[in-house]
């Protein structure tokens, strides 16, 4: 793609404000002339800097890359952590929280301190921490920091203060929760092994507390050595020295016996008993051959043995397939007695865990349910059922189900159309879940009294439109439009999509929505637009197809002199071609070279076809090829349903289609709409020999580009990603005229086309690259009849205003400075059946520039938005009123002209990652936040602003971020998130025999205080972790909630753990009492028995 022409700088820097005049009205550069006063307008503006405040609310998605899982069983919360340092805790539906490490290190294993309300996490830069989950926004209270070990494997036993921290060197140590300082207290590989053992037996990779006794330590190590550690003796028990290497190892719930996992993809199973060799080995995938040996497996990675009071107990792994299967899925194995059940995964699996009803690892340990964490996808199995359904996942998990290429954010829409939208999208819903309820149901969320109906929609790689409910912080699917059903199959290896774009010829560059009317356009990557209607009925229809010739030719000059030689517009020398059906046919189309001439990229369904309700193409224009030359991308486009019109605009020209009459109103080169007002002197260009490239999509350039060419590829390529760090002034200041002028923004609306008139028309507002703005005005039949039959005449062009920089947005203001909405239809279903005495008939709203200004008025006020400045230009006298630089050194990449508490601001996102607030009409700035330091494609490409101080942009491939720019929404933020903690009983142990807790060696009498505290262990040396305080630290934990509510529910816990506290002593006292009883009663009897016995009748 060649680069974009760029302002000029001499014409850029001529005037002191950057001001320019355009050449219809004063100097061709210089302030404009007879530029009225601020004065003279007299808008009160309510915005100041305080209204505004940057912060993240909520993300959506999948987390990306996932790494590790953990789920608290009695909170019933779940987290998720990544490769990139963020944490994802997962409630009921609205309980969603995102934390982030400061030190973006790859989260390897988490540890939820159960029912407490805390979470650790151990990074890859080996460090612990220790997050609150008692405050709606959770945050570090503690960090240790290990220097000199790395950390393998983490351990932390229910209702114990102790976590057990094992390391690559083979050592453990052990860490204390509530000071995170670590004990004297360590096991040393060296000593866990025998001193005779030659080799290093490896990292850790496994450590637990048998169920039986809380004293005793199994320590796996990766070479296949296995030892139980006795904690109070400071010595092995037994030591198993087993020849094939460890994954994991799953204790059965009495702590007589355990299994392992191993690389060759067996599973061994030990009995206290006799260690010296497994009881079972199974190689539950590995067929005996006809020559009788095994087949080889792959590693099973994780196993769990969860025993069952009524049924055989299950068995549960990952991986462990046979290697010669090629093509094989990832499987998780489901054993249970005798049955094996394979479940296939679309994804690999990065963990599993399942989930039980006790969070006692000494009682029968009931599972219910499997959770799943693939690298794309997270799924739960239920166990209840023998055929193990899938819960239907109620978090938006598939927002990447195909890669997103770009997104709308609409706040405030119709209330209606969201329950409309749901009803027909939930016909097309997956059946064969499970009818259990989701069984990750923790925390607490309410519907905020700040939410109001609010839609995203995504674009997808494969053609496909996602519609959500973003209401109240929250993301649900709603409707799904598969945009490749309006064209035939391209047959595979050949057509003309394989030439234009290998993968995804469908994919969706840019949609246009406008929920009054429910008219929905789609541009894609292969130069095509489809135009959406919506119907509450089924139908059978036949699309339109329109096909434009929107190309220039390689001989072009573009000198305004010679504009009459450009074939690029219908009828050569008129303003207003006459409508027409197709495109002019074209010599060159049956070639003997079979050069590709007058043909689009896909083939539209000619036949009629069966729509069901929802959203139904009724229109399809496509550019077509020229000379072999594909079809430029479409980089800007705008529909309004009021006038019946579509215009949208490329590098090459501009076209105006009438969908209502389906013809082409306008097909016209950029430089044939100036007419003989152009404001540069243009030089010859020399004819273009290099082929253009339009794989954009799956290819992102290093050019310096438009960014409007950069926003419309696709992020289906992650992998070259820019980030837009760099400087474009090169490609501002180039002298090197022979870049096309693009189309970069349009807008259609009420305005006045020239500073005669009087009042308003309808009008089409164009900008392109090069900072021009174009007013082109246009007559439309009023009357329904008319305007079904007569054609809609589109005058020469009127004013010209400039800009620096790249044209992205207008918006268009009264002269009360309050907001003009574009006119809309009302929505009308054209399939309901005919009601006789209410015949159809269009109903247009219009928001007319002039019907709320009798005190000042006519005329209104236009707001423009280029990549370097904005202006705020008073119409129809066209003199700018008011100018801003935005940045020098940077560009714009999004501006939307937004409401925010009951006004109106300029919102714009910069390459540097700047976020700014511009009030309007004054461009005086507000917010200026250095939010992302370093922008990359994705984000540039899919960041948009909506109404009411809200945000969005995609974070990763997976996910979407919304963040608000309101200090009213941040205030009440809080209100609007869940909470992950809600006070909860911790379930009572089960009751055991007392000879079975007093011989049993219970784990009530083991006391790791005594052990691990600092009296019994000494310190640990200081060199081998460093505490870091978190920023959290105390205050965290005092503003764990807000307001009194917290303070009740804090002194509450308090007061159960106390309680709790209380009456385990209590029984370990009556315990102990007993206890005491009975040794005195037995001593008493032996006394008398031995009485009367001489010392040596012994």
């Amino acid at each position: 793609m060649k680069k974009f022409r760029k302002v000029l700088d001499g014409l850029t820097t001529s005037s002191p404000g950057g001001t320019i005049g355009s050449p219809s009205c004063g100097s061709a550069a210089g302030t404009p002339t007879a530029a009225p006063t601020p004065k003279e307008i007299d808008v009160q503006e309510t915005l100041v800097s305080e209204n505004f405040q940057l912060c993240k609310t909520v993300r959506h998605g999948f987390p990306y890359q996932p790494t590790a899982l953990a789920f608290d069983p009695v909170q019933k919360i779940l987290a998720i952590g990544s490769r990139s340092g963020g944490v994802r805790i997962l409630g009921r539906p609205g309980v969603d929280c995102y934390c982030q490490h400061e030190s973006g290190a790859a989260v390897l294993q988490l540890q939820f301190l159960i029912n407490e309300g805390a979470l650790v996490t151990a990074c890859a830069d080996d460090t612990l921490h220790l997050w609150n989950l008692r405050q709606r926004r959770p945050a570090v209270l503690h960090s240790l920091k290990f220097n000199r070990e790395r950390i393998t494997f983490c351990h932390l036993p229910f209702q114990s203060k102790w976590l057990y921290v094992g390391t690559e060197r083979g050592n453990t140590h052990i860490v204390n929760i509530e000071s995170f300082v670590l004990s004297g207290y360590v096991i040393m590989w060296n000593k866990a092994i025998e001193l005779s053992t030659k080799t290093h037996p490896g990292p850790v990779v496994h450590l637990s507390d048998s169920p039986k006794d809380e004293g005793k330590l199994l320590i796996g190590f990766e070479s296949g050595t296995i030892v139980q550690w006795d904690l109070r003796g400071k010595k092995a028990d037994f030591r198993i020295y087993y020849d094939e290497a460890i994954h994991s190892v799953s204790w059965h719930h009495e702590g007589k016996q355990f299994m392992c996992s191993h690389s060759d993809g067996s599973l061994t199973m030990w009995n206290l008993r006799n260690t010296t060799k497994p009881f079972q080995v199974t190689f539950p995938h590995g067929k005996i051959q006809k020559d009788g040996r095994k087949e080889s497996c792959k590693p099973i990675l994780k196993v769990e043995y969860k025993t069952s009071r009524n049924s055989e107990p299950f068995i549960i792994f990952s991986g462990g397939l046979s290697y010669d299967k090629a093509g094989r899925r990832p499987a998780l194995t489901i054993m249970h007695g005798k049955a094996i059940t394979v479940l296939e995964m679309d994804y690999p699996i990065v963990e599993f865990m399942a989930l039980c009803e006790t969070p006692y690892n000494n009682e029968v340990q009931e599972p219910y349910a499997v959770v799943v964490l693939l690298e794309k996808d997270l799924i739960v199995v239920d166990l209840t059922q023998s055929n193990f359904p899938v819960f239907e996942n109620p978090y938006p998990m598939d927002i990447h189900e195909s890669p997103v290429t770009c997104t709308a954010y609409f706040a405030e829409c119709p209330p209606d159309i969201i329950p409309i939208l749901y009803s027909i999208g939930a016909k097309h819903k997956k059946t064969g879940y499970s009818q259990k309820e989701w069984p990750v149901s923790g925390g607490t969320w309410t519907l905020g009294s700040h939410t109001y109906p609010e839609i995203i929609i995504t674009g997808h790689a494969d053609g496909s439109i996602k519609f959500w409910d973003a209401s109240a912080i929250t993301l649900q699917m709603l409707y799904k439009v598969k945009t490749s059903k309006v064209f035939e199959k391209p047959k595979p290896g050949e057509g003309r999509a394989a030439e234009l774009v290998e993968e995804d010829p469908f994919a969706i560059q840019m949609v246009s929505w406008c929920p009054q009317s429910r008219i929905f356009c789609v541009v894609g990557i292969s130069a095509h637009i489809i135009l959406y209607r919506f119907s509450k009925y089924d139908a059978n229809t036949q699309i339109v197809s329109l096909e434009v010739r929107l190309q220039c030719e390689s001989e072009d000059v573009i000198t305004p002199s010679e504009n009459e030689n450009n074939p690029c517009f219908s009828e050569p020398g008129s303003h207003s071609p006459q409508p027409h059906h197709q495109h002019p046919a074209s010599p060159s189309s049956g070639t003997p070279e079979g050069i590709k001439d007058s043909i689009p990229c896909l083939k539209v369904k000619d036949r009629m076809v069966r729509v069901p309700p929802g959203y139904q193409a009724e229109l399809v224009i496509q550019l077509l090829w020229v000379d072999g030359e594909p079809p430029q991308q479409i980089t800007s486009l705008d529909i309004n349903s009021a006038y019946g019109l579509l215009a949208f605009g490329n590098c090459n020209g501009l076209a105006v289609v009438d969908y209502l009459q389906k013809t082409i109103l306008l097909c016209m080169s950029t430089l044939d709409l100036y007419g003989a007002a152009d404001p540069y002197q243009r030089l010859t260009r020399s004819p273009r020999r290099n082929r253009q490239s339009t794989s954009g999509l799956t290819e992102l350039s290093d050019n310096q580009q438009s960014i409007d060419m950069e926003r419309s590829k696709s992020p289906t390529s992650e992998s070259r990603e820019n980030s837009f760090s760099r400087s474009r002034s090169s490609s501002v200041s180039s002298i090197d005229r022979d870049t096309k002028e693009a189309i970069t923004t349009l807008q259609l609306g009420e305005s006045y086309g020239r500073k005669s008139d009087a009042v308003p028309t309808p009008c089409l507002w164009v900008g392109t690259s090069l900072g021009v703005v174009l007013l082109i005005p246009m007559s439309i039949p009023t009357d329904q009849e008319e305007r079904m039959e007569e054609p809609v005449t589109i005058g020469p062009s009127g004013a010209i205003l400039m800009l620096k920089g790249s044209v992205l947005r207008f918006g268009f203001l009264d002269c009360m400075g309050a907001l003009i909405q574009s006119p809309y239809e009302v929505w009308r279903d054209a399939n309901a059946p005919e009601d006789p005495d209410r015949p159809r008939k269009r109903k247009l709203v219009h928001f007319s520039p002039s019907s709320s200004q009798d005190t000042c008025g006519e005329g209104h006020l236009a707001v423009v938005c280029s990549e370097r400045q904005a202006k705020v230009f008073l119409m129809p006298s066209q003199s700018c009123l008011f100018v801003h630089n935005i940045t020098e050194s940077s560009f714009v990449l999004r501006a939307d002209v937004v409401s925010v508490c009951n006004s109106v601001c300029l919102a714009c996102f910069c390459a540097n990652g700047h976020v700014m607030t511009l009030s309007l009409p004054s461009l005086r700035p507000l917010m200026d936040i250095n939010y992302l330091p370093l922008t990359d494609m994705r984000i540039a490409r899919t960041f948009c602003f909506t109404n009411g101080g809200q945000a969005l942009y995609l974070s990763s491939p997976t996910e979407i971020q919304r963040i608000t720019y309101s200090q009213e929404m941040c205030d009440n933020l809080q209100e609007m998130l869940g909470e992950l903690f809600t006070p909860i009983e911790t379930p009572e142990a089960q009751n055991r025999g007392f000879l079975k807790g007093f011989f049993g060696g219970n784990a009530n009498t083991f006391d790791r205080e005594e052990l691990f505290g600092e009296a019994a262990a000494g310190k640990a040396s200081r060199s081998l972790a460093q505490h870091i305080p978190g920023q959290a630290g105390v205050e965290g934990m005092k503003v764990a909630a807000s307001g009194v509510v917290g303070d009740l529910a804090r002194a509450r816990i308090a007061l159960d753990e106390r309680g709790q506290r209380l009456g385990e002593l209590e029984e370990r006292t009556a315990l102990m009492m007993t206890s005491a009883e009975t040794f005195s009663k037995h001593a008493h009897e032996l006394m008398l028995k031995c009485k009367d016995k001489k010392w040596y009748q012994f």
